[in-house]
């Protein structure tokens, strides 16, 4: 659950004698608190609170026993550190649980931090250091087992299952309510018989987006009209689409709310995605053309972070467009724990957060099955030849993940255009060499072992050997020029491709891959009898008009 600092103000004044309890600690912590101490309430408080019913526990630093404040200096007077403190507990606690926030607050005058414990997952005791902590009366100690078999045999609870009360068919969108049924009806075409008789109602159960003919958060975050979120209890759904300058600053923005199944194209919509021309080869004889950023990449994104989004943070999905790469962002920690985890063949995650909104989701094609979304798109990029995309998890409460649409190192391009059959492991290793990112000394042997990097550890840096011999046979290519042929079908393809073009488009095309010996004049003379020898000996082309005014069109 959400709370304001004002909100956290009000409830530690609600709080009544004993004024500790299972899940509230009260700690002086004047100056210092030992860390490992810290983490041993975190899996206290948190097991204690999901023994309870309760969605939270809390550690207050700054007050004394009677609940009067004393302040406290614990981290003080820098709050990047202060911040650090949730990755720290997330790296050493089970399943990468961490605080839900850290509320600085001033009460007398006084400074008092509050930390918000989230209750530990059901079937799950959260453990701190690979041990589980329980209250004691006043002190702690191992958690006993009845209640560790107590939280194991607890079921996880499903928020998007849940019924709605009060909402109506009348609450969805008609439009993402048709195109749904399409979707799911595509999927299962091979037994389209069985739907024949089945009316949309019925379809939408068999679809997951609803539940025994009820409304669930499901149902209005996919097909929902904009104001039926009103009946989400205080929960907002939304995507945020930002455009940033080359300067960092914000030129453009748009909200979307739900129904976000026709919500995903908007915001596709809203992207620019311009040709980009690499030379994955080395060369500029033969340079690729392609998309900034695949569509499907998006999709699939912006799907998992749908999927995936914790919604009881309150937070929106965010989507940030920069100049050379998109940022998706969605609230909650990464279930898989870390992107090498993800990427483990058959891995299957210890829970999922949303299932039946997960399963709506793959019932409609909207993702494809749960736990392939990132090995998906990480081979997307790849046969693209651009870099990986890169999975910030350094928030435990937040998932940030970058995809590029350019070439960030030549190097890396060109090996993975000369070795195609280059394993997924190998290929994320020199993803994280050409970002600068760390990779261990046991990784950088193999690397060197393959000769894919040179360099002494940790200098090292992707090898360029192919590159030069790549470079070597461009050379002479482009001293001598392509030969007739070759620049005959670039010709035909073009004019197939994109329709009539005068002579100058043609002239362009073909300009860089004449011999380079040639002045731009004899270049174009060369052009001028290429084409007049289609036109009336191959009769592969003809022109309407003549002069430079001729528009050149294929037959």
């Amino acid at each position: 659950m959400y709370y304001s600092d004002h909100d956290v103000l009000e409830l530690i004044a609600r709080i009544e004698k004993p004024y500790e309890s299972e899940v509230i600690e009260l700690k002086e912590a004047k100056s210092d608190f030992s860390f490992k101490d810290l983490g041993k309430y975190f899996s206290a408080l948190s097991n204690e609170a999901i023994l309870r019913g309760k969605q939270d526990a809390w550690l207050i630093f700054g007050m004394d026993d009677d609940k009067v404040a004393c302040g406290t200096s614990y981290r003080e007077g820098n709050p990047a550190n202060l911040r650090s403190l949730k990755k720290e507990i997330a790296d050493r606690a089970n399943n990468r649980l961490t605080l839900r926030e850290i509320h600085e607050l001033r009460i007398d005058g006084k400074r008092v931090l509050a930390f918000q414990i989230p209750a530990a997952t059901p079937g799950m005791p959260t453990a701190f250091n690979n041990a589980a902590w329980a209250r004691e009366g006043e002190s702690l100690g191992p958690l006993p087992i009845d209640k560790y078999e107590q939280i194991r045999q607890m079921q996880r609870p499903d928020w998007s299952a849940l019924e709605i009360e009060n909402a109506t068919f009348e609450d969805l969108d008609p439009a993402a309510v048709k195109k749904a049924i399409e979707l799911f009806l595509s999927k299962h075409r091979r037994h389209s018989g069985a739907f024949a008789d089945m009316d949309d109602r019925t379809i939408l159960d068999m679809a997951n987006l609803t539940k025994n003919g009820k409304i669930t958060p499901t149902t209005l975050i996919l097909l929902g009209k904009p104001e039926s979120t009103q009946l989400l209890n205080g929960m907002s759904p939304r995507i945020t689409w930002t455009l940033y300058a080359s300067n960092g600053s914000v030129t453009s923005y748009e909200h979307f709310k739900p129904p976000f199944l026709l919500a995903i194209d908007q915001v596709l919509g809203k992207i620019r995605n311009e040709k980009y021309r690499f030379n994955a080869n080395g060369a500029s004889l033969f340079p690729f053309e392609a998309d900034q950023y695949e569509p499907e990449i998006i999709r699939e994104l912006l799907n998992n972070c749908i999927a995936h989004q914790d919604y009881s943070m309150q937070g929106r999905i965010n989507v940030e467009e920069f100049e050379d790469h998109l940022v998706f962002l969605n609230e909650g920690s990464f279930i898989p724990g870390t992107i090498e985890n993800a990427m483990q063949p058959g891995f299957k995650p210890s829970y999922y957060r949303n299932p039946f909104l997960s399963e709506a989701m793959v019932q409609m094609d909207m993702i494809d099955t749960i736990a392939m979304g990132i090995p998906k798109v990480f081979q997307m990029q790849r046969k693209r030849y651009f870099p990986l995309p890169t999975y910030d998890l350094s928030d435990p409460t937040r998932v940030r993940v970058s995809v590029y649409g350019k070439t960030i190192n030549e190097s890396y391009s060109r090996l993975l255009y000369a070795k195609p059959d280059l394993p997924m492991d190998i290929v994320y290793l020199l993803d994280k060499v050409q970002k600068g990112a760390e990779i261990t000394n046991e990784e950088a042997a193999e690397l060197h072992r393959l000769k894919l990097i040179e360099g002494r550890y940790p200098h090292i840096s992707i090898t360029n050997t192919l590159a030069s011999k790549t470079g070597q046979e461009v050379s002479y290519t482009r001293s001598k020029g392509l030969n007739e042929e070759a620049c005959k079908a670039l010709v035909i393809q073009m004019l197939s491709e994109t329709g009539p073009a005068p002579r100058a488009k043609i002239t362009a095309l073909l300009s860089d891959l004449l011999p380079s010996g040639l002045t731009d004049a004899q270049k174009a003379k060369r052009v001028s009898n290429l084409l007049a020898k289609m036109k009336k000996v191959d009769k592969t082309i003809d022109s309407d008009g003549t002069g430079k005014t001729a528009r050149w069109h294929a037959l």
